[in-house]
């Protein structure tokens, strides 16, 4: 069993079998209530797949792109619960499961060139794109599935401005898919795939897009009368 927990948008939670089946799936759209709500919505998904902590044998943690005060809850309680459990933490790039999302969806409804398809083709080069708020979009390029079923990152997330996005793209050649929550459960299915294929598809550390407002201090100001 597979717990997968991101905090990079809303909050989502979900527990998966290593097959794929998706035993429960919750989340809050709210993009700030991210530590009132995680312990919450752990105990929800775990309740509502029948399963105890216990039975669960890996934490799927969306590693981001996200906002460094609200992507660090995520990881946080991924890493804590992980070790809690002593079982190992899957980082997997959040991005990731929403491109899986979209193209599960096209390959199940065989959809191909339709109109408002999720994406047209399998060799389609598209972009999942989310708010990074302060005027600037977060996106990922794709192209397809690989031979372990897993997404092809045609290049790392990066940072934009709203303005820039849509030439940056039509210079890719590339869809725009806007996302607003991340699948918790295709979160976990590309931890799953990942550690059947024996390979490391996250990076180690949160994919923060920028530094956070708040920095350490450089000694004690002097305070004059």
């Amino acid at each position: 069993m597979i717990l997968g927990i991101d905090t990079s948008l809303g909050t989502a939670v979900a527990v998966v079998e290593a097959d794929g089946v998706i035993r429960s799936q919750v989340d809050s759209a709210d993009p700030r209530g991210h530590a009132e709500v995680i312990g919450t919505l752990i105990e929800r998904a775990l309740a509502e797949a029948s399963i105890a902590p216990s039975d669960i044998s890996h934490v799927a943690a969306g590693m981001g792109p996200g906002p460094f005060t609200g992507l660090r809850v995520g990881i946080a309680a991924a890493r804590t619960f992980a070790l809690g459990r002593g079982v190992p933490v899957v980082p997997v790039v959040s991005h990731d499961a929403v491109a899986l999302e979209l193209l599960l969806h096209a390959a199940l409804t065989a959809d191909w060139g339709s109109a408002g398809s999720a994406v047209d083709r399998d060799d389609e080069t598209f972009a999942v794109v989310t708010d990074a708020r302060r005027r600037e979009f977060a996106y990922t390029l794709y192209r397809g599935l690989d031979d372990d079923g897993l997404p092809v990152r045609l290049a790392e997330p990066a940072l934009t401005p709203r303005d820039d996005l849509d030439a940056l793209l039509a210079d890719a050649r590339a869809v725009r898919r806007d996302a607003d929550r991340i699948p918790a459960a295709l979160l976990a299915l590309s931890a799953a795939r990942a550690l059947a294929a024996g390979r490391t598809i996250g990076p180690a550390d949160a994919l923060y897009l920028r530094s956070p407002d708040v920095t350490v201090s450089h000694g004690a100001k002097r305070v004059s009368a």
